[in-house]
């Protein structure tokens, strides 16, 4: 018997011209970084690299009319770190209840496929 796991995993994706404006990837950097407090800290949660990261959040906040993270610069003696504005905590409110309403519409057409699936 075929003991292979099966996964279905709809990806909702906010595209904005040529960019990936919101996914699930930054939607979990946005939550990381809201409970760090910082953006290296929300990479390696992530194992990514600070650069990276980085990346992600200019790309997201070009996306957007407003910046949805900010980030302040440490003195000598650290300090520094990163937090969602108001708006960026709306957006990834938004994008979560939107990926939810998507999951839950595609559950029944899902469970007909799972059960088509080998097993």
């Amino acid at each position: 018997m075929n003991k292979t796991k099966i996964q279905i995993r709809p990806r909702l994706r906010v595209i904005f011209g040529e960019n990936i404006a919101l996914g699930p990837g930054k939607a979990e950097l946005l939550e990381l970084l809201e409970e760090t407090g910082s953006i290296t800290k929300a990479a390696r949660k992530m194992k990514m690299s600070y650069m990276r990261a980085w990346s992600l959040i200019r790309t997201m906040n070009h996306c957007f009319k407003a910046p949805i993270v900010v980030s302040k610069h440490g003195g000598a003696h650290g300090g520094g770190g990163a937090k969602l504005t108001d708006d960026g905590r709306q957006i990834l409110q938004l994008y979560k209840k939107m990926n939810d309403q998507c999951l839950r519409s595609v559950r029944p057409a899902q469970r007909q496929l799972e059960k088509l699936l080998c097993r």
